[in-house]
Formats: C-alpha cells, sequence, structure tokens
C-alpha cells in the first residue's frame, strides 16, 4: 500500500472521529503537529494581554479578531494537510517548553510595561505591589495553560472537532428525515410525557426553579443517555469484531481509500485479524456513539420542546396557569405574555423525553431496528475497515511501500 494511501485512510478514520484507530498513534507524531495552531492562538493571545492598556476597544477587538480567525484558519488548513509532519523528540521538546514559559513571559512583559509607563511615581510600596501582582499573574496564567493545554490534547487525541462535525451533519440528516423519525418516536414520547404537562405541581416547581438549576437536570439525563449508550456498545463490540471475513471487509472498504486494495490477497485466510481494540480505542469508540446519540435525541427533543410550547400556547391560560402555580406566575423577560414555567417546563420533558427515546432506541426490539441498529453498523463497517488497514499498513511495513497498490 502507497503511503498516499496510508494517510488517506488515517485522515478518513479521523473525519470519522476516531483517531485512536490508526496504527502507531503517537502524541509527537498525530496529537502534537495538530494541536500547534491552537497553541500558537493561545501563546499569540497571551502575549497580546501586556498592551491591552494601549489599544483602543475597536483596536482589541480587531487585534482578537485576526488572532482568532488566524488561529482557525491555520488550524484548518493544517489539518487538511495528507501528510502532518511527525516532529521529532527536539522539535516536541521546543515546542512544549515555549509553550511552557508563557506563563511566566507573559507577567514579566506586562510588569515592564507597567514600569515604563509607572516610572517616575515608583517607590518602594509600588514596587512591592508590582512583584505581587506579578505571582498573582503566573499563577493565574500557569492555571489558564495548563487547563488549555489538557484541552487541547484531549480534544485532538480523541477527534473531538472532526467527531462534532460527524454529529452536526448526521443532526443536519436528521432533521431532513425528520416526518420519518418523529413519526415514529413522538408518539410513544408523548404517551410517556403528556401527562405530566398537565400537574400542577409540576408547574409550581418549574415556576421556581431556575434555568441553571434545570440546565443541570437536563445535563443529568445527558450523563444518562451516554452511559446508557457505552454500556450497551461494550456489549455489542466482540459481536462486530468476531464478523471480519473477506466479503465483509470489501463491502466495508466501498467508498473508502482502501476500496481498490487487493484485500483478498491481504486476508488470504479468509477473514482479517486484527489485535483487539485497547482501552483508548475502545474509548474512542463510545465516545463516538455517545455523541451520535446524543445528536439524535437532541433533535426529537427540540421537536418535543416545540410540541409542548405551541400545547401550552394554545391550552393553558395565564388564568389557568395562576391557578396551578398557587400565585402570579413569573413572566418570560422576552416573552413577557408567556410564564417562564410554561419555557421550563417544555424544556424539562423534552429533555426527559429526548433520554427517554436514547434508552429505549437500544433496548426495545422495534425502535434498536429503527434507530440504534443503523449506528452499530456504522461502527462495524469502520472497525472492518480497521481491520483492512492494519493488514495494509503491516504489510508495507514488511515489505516497503510500494508493495501494494494504493
Amino acid at each position: 500500500m502507497s503511503d498516499a494511501t496510508v494517510r488517506r485512510t488515517e485522515s478518513w478514520l479521523i473525519r470519522q472521529g476516531l483517531p485512536q484507530l490508526i496504527a502507531d498513534y503517537s502524541f509527537t507524531g498525530h496529537i502534537l503537529p495538530r494541536m500547534v495552531p491552537f497553541l500558537a492562538l493561545v501563546a499569540v493571545t497571551g502575549l497580546l494581554w501586556p498592551l491591552r492598556d494601549e489599544l483602543s476597544p475597536v483596536g482589541r477587538f480587531i487585534t482578537v479578531a485576526v488572532v482568532l480567525v488566524g488561529g482557525v484558519v491555520a488550524g484548518i488548513l493544517l489539518n487538511r494537510f495528507r501528510r502532518l509532519p511527525t516532529f521529532p523528540r527536539w522539535m516536541a521538546v521546543t515546542v512544549v517548553v515555549a509553550y511552557g514559559i508563557m506563563p511566566l513571559l507573559i507577567p514579566l512583559l506586562d510588569v515592564a510595561v507597567w514600569h515604563r509607563a509607572s516610572a517616575p511615581q515608583l517607590h518602594a510600596g509600588a514596587i512591592t505591589e508590582g512583584s505581587t501582582t506579578f505571582l498573582r499573574a503566573f499563577v493565574a496564567f500557569l492555571a489558564i495553560f495548563v487547563a488549555l493545554f489538557e484541552v487541547s490534547r484531549l480534544a485532538t487525541t480523541y477527534g473531538a472537532l472532526p467527531m462534532l462535525e460527524r454529529a452536526v451533519r448526521h443532526a443536519v440528516r436528521d432533521l431532513r428525515n425528520t416526518v420519518r423519525l418523529q413519526s415514529r418516536a413522538l408518539p410513544m414520547l408523548l404517551f410517556v410525557t403528556l401527562f405530566f404537562f398537565f400537574t400542577g405541581e409540576l408547574w409550581q416547581a418549574m415556576n421556581r426553579l431556575s434555568w441553571w438549576r434545570l440546565s443541570g437536570v437536563l445535563t443529568l439525563f445527558a450523563a444518562v443517555t451516554v452511559f446508557a449508550a457505552a454500556g450497551r456498545l461494550r456489549e455489542e463490540i466482540g459481536r462486530v469484531e468476531q464478523d471480519l471475513s473477506t466479503p465483509t471487509l470489501e463491502a466495508a472498504c466501498k467508498d473508502t481509500p482502501l476500496e481498490h486494495l487487493p484485500i483478498g490477497e491481504l486476508v488470504p485466510d479468509g477473514g482479517a485479524h486484527p489485535p483487539p481494540l485497547n482501552s483508548r480505542q475502545v474509548g474512542n469508540l463510545l465516545v463516538m456513539l455517545a455523541s451520535r446519540q446524543l445528536v439524535q435525541a437532541m433533535v426529537v427533543g427540540l421537536w418535543l420542546f416545540a410540541f409542548f410550547l405551541i400545547v401550552g400556547l394554545l391550552v393553558v391560560s395565564p388564568e389557568t396557569a395562576e391557578q396551578w402555580i398557587g400565585g402570579p406566575p413569573h413572566y418570560s423577560p422576552v416573552f413577557p405574555d408567556v410564564p417562564s414555567a410554561l419555557f421550563r417546563n417544555a424544556a424539562l420533558l423534552a429533555g426527559f423525553g429526548s433520554m427517554y427515546f436514547a434508552v429505549t432506541s437500544m433496548i426495545d426490539t422495534e425502535n434498536r431496528r429503527q434507530f440504534f441498529a443503523p449506528i452499530l453498523d456504522e461502527v462495524e463497517s469502520t472497525l472492518a475497515v480497521r481491520a483492512v488497514y492494519l493488514a495494509a499498513h503491516e504489510a508495507s511495513v514488511k515489505q516497503g511501500p510500494s508493495s501494494l497498490p494504493g
């Protein structure tokens, strides 16, 4: 297999949100080069901090906008390359050290600018105050830079941005197919949730509940969905890995960079025998599946929210809402004639319905066939592509990169 085919396949795996399936996936070879645009963006933004008092508000906005746009464009262009640079150890150390000295360099530059502006008025108390400010700034910048580095590392390690892009594409597709999706999902969910919408106690609770606490409840629903999806996928991975016959591999490799390879020659025993998935690869699969389930559940929840909002506007008059709540309701600042409890009720029941839909789609036989099985088929196809990719990669390493057509 040619080197270009290897890189195209690795790029394909990244676009699927599964970079951990790449052979010899390493920090210096695959992760750090893709982190460089973001790290540079953080460093440049930090270096602008000492100049904050010398720029006008418009100048600050333009400067930050240019830095952000430049960093995003650089990251997109770099990740479009078929072959990212593999950093040698000295270069990786240089990048990390250069980034690591920024929390010290930025406060030093800030103090230098402050000293230059305040030189005529300097005295012992001002110098002591400047030292204390420097230490506080150093600790703050150190915590921020470490946190951003770790967030960037985890997001790059598990392909968070490609996974998000893929999830958005699935959401658009689900919205296009919303009639089929909602015609199957809404009747079941309304049967479970509609009764609670007309419960006075729920209206009383939602009238007092803040949006922050309601967001916590919705986050809890999302967490239940994620853990349910993760547990279900763990049960399915063994079955998926066992079905790697040659016809299955050939079907899975269609419309991928591996579709032109002689799969029969790569797996002469009638099937592939890839190494078992390690814990990070399993985790990457779990995250990918959970994101797909969350997106599908969010599409369903969006329509549930709209349904309850329309029902509330048509059925629940202000007098009825006041009777259920037991007093004057709080009204929405955006829509002053609509009780805030109506929006919170709709959001709570939509979140609960989304969680119920996601869980039952993995358990109930009919719902599983309609909603969960296609997602598992995607995972099965991806693991089949991984098996061919690893077999071809091993053959090219042993016999040379030109030994296989690519």
